[in-house]
C-alpha cells in the first residue's frame, strides 16, 4: 500500500469492534496518538540524551508504510488526533511522505488534527511542505535564547538555525507553540526573555517539568524544579490570570496580563494530571506504550505483519485494558524514581 494514497477499508475487523471507542479499564477514552517515527536526533539535550547517544539500527525501525498502516488501525478504532514525534521526526528520510499521507486523512475528515513536535533544526527546510500537507500547528522545543547557553544545553546546537525554523514556520502559516523544559539553574535566567519573545510573536509558551527518563549523565535531582513553586516566583514579576483553556495536551494555562499571551505549565511531578489521560504512544520500534511513565509495552509489529490490521487492533484493545491509572515518577531530595527509556525513544 502506498502511503501517498488513502488506504482501502480495513478488512477482517469484526463489525462489533469496528468504530467502537478505545476505552481503558478506568473508563478513559483514548483519542490521541503520539507516533514516534525515529529515535534519532541531531541534538543531545542534557535532559533527554547522553552526550554519546547510541541509536537503534535502521532495520529495527518500522517502515513508513507500516507506520501509516498502524495510524489507520488507530483511526479506525477512534483516534482523532495524531502527533508525530521522535527523536527529531524531521531527520527521518522520507518522512514528508508520511506527513502527506496523514494530512490527506485530515482533509477527508478521518482525522481531526495532525501535529508535530520538533527541535526546529530542520523546520526551515520543511515548513512550507508541512503546511501544504495539512499540518496547522507545530511545537518547537526551545530552552534558551542565549546562543552560548543553547549550545551548552543541546551539546552543540545552533540557536540561529532554530530561530530560522520558527521564522519559516510562521511565514508558512503554521501556529507555533514553544516548549521549554524547566531546568533548575537555567530557566530562572531565561524565563522573562522567553516570555517576551514568544508573546511578542503571538506564540504560546509552555514550561515542562523534567521527567526522569533514561540516563543522561546528569543528576535529575539537580535538574528538577517544581513548577508550582516557580509559578509563585513568576507572580512577583508578572500578573498571572488562570484560564480555563485546554488544548489537546495536559498543560494548564495562565494569561500574562502585561503581554496578553498564554503561559502553560505541564506538571507531571508536582501536579499529577493522569486522571484525564486520553493518549497512547507508539515508539520508534513499533511498540505501544499506554503510559509515558511505565516500562510496560507491547510490540505491534508481529501482529501487523502476521495478521494485518485486525490482529493489530486486537493487540491494541487488549493492551489498553492494562493502561495504568498513572505514572510512577518521583524526583525529590532523597531519590529519583524513573525509567530507563530515553525520551528520544518515545517522543514524550
Amino acid at each position: 500500500m502506498s502511503i501517498l494514497h488513502p488506504p482501502p477499508p480495513l478488512s477482517g475487523v469484526a463489525d462489533a469492534a469496528r468504530g467502537c471507542p478505545l476505552i481503558d479499564s478506568f473508563g478513559r477514552q483514548v483519542r490521541y496518538l503520539r507516533l514516534s517515527v525515529t529515535d534519532r536526533c541531531d541534538l543531545r539535550c542534557v535532559y533527554c540524551l547522553p552526550a554519546q547517544a547510541r541509536f537503534l539500527p535502521r532495520a529495527a525501525i518500522p517502515s513508513l508504510d507500516e507506520l501509516a498502516t498502524l495510524a489507520d488501525v488507530f483511526i479506525a478504532a477512534g483516534i482523532r488526533r495524531i502527533r508525530l514525534t521522535g527523536g527529531e521526526p524531521l531527520v527521518r528520510r522520507g518522512v514528508m511522505t508520511l506527513v502527506a499521507r496523514l494530512g490527506a486523512l485530515v482533509a477527508h475528515g478521518m482525522l481531526d488534527e495532525l501535529t508535530l513536535t520538533t527541535n526546529g533544526t530542520q523546520l526551515a527546510r520543511h515548513a512550507d511542505a508541512l503546511a501544504a500537507a495539512g499540518v496547522r500547528r507545530v511545537n518547537v522545543s526551545l530552552d534558551s535564547l542565549d546562543p552560548g547557553r543553547f549550545a551548552a544545553l543541546t551539546r552543540g546546537g545552533d540557536l540561529d538555525q532554530v530561530l530560522a525554523g520558527i521564522d519559516a514556520a510562521q511565514a508558512a502559516g503554521l501556529h507555533v507553540k514553544l516548549n521549554t523544559v524547566a531546568l533548575a539553574g537555567e530557566i530562572e535566567h531565561e524565563i522573562d526573555r522567553l516570555i517576551r519573545f514568544a508573546h511578542g510573536r503571538g506564540m504560546d509558551l509552555t514550561l515542562i517539568e523534567v521527567m526522569p527518563l533514561g540516563e543522561t549523565g546528569t543528576d535529575r535531582r539537580h535538574q528538577h524544579l517544581p513548577l508550582s513553586h516557580f509559578r509563585a516566583e513568576l507572580g512577583h514579576r508578572w500578573t498571572l490570570t488562570d484560564l480555563p483553556d485546554r488544548t489537546a495536551g495536559p498543560a494548564r494555562y495562565v494569561r500574562i496580563e502585561e503581554t496578553g499571551g498564554r503561559l502553560g505549565f505541564i506538571t507531571p511531578l508536582s501536579h499529577n494530571f493522569c486522571e484525564s489521560c486520553d493518549r497512547v504512544r507508539v515508539s520508534a520500534t513499533g511498540r505501544l506504550y499506554t503510559c509515558l511513565g511505565h516500562e510496560g509495552s507491547v510490540d505491534l509489529l508481529p501482529a501487523l505483519r502476521g495478521g494485518g490490521a485486525a490482529a493489530a487492533e486486537d493487540v491494541i484493545r487488549r493492551a489498553l485494558l492494562l493502561k495504568p491509572r498513572g505514572h510512577d515518577f518521583v524526583v525529590d531530595r532523597h531519590r529519583v524514581q524513573g525509567i530507563g527509556r530515553h525520551m528520544a525513544a518515545l517522543g514524550g
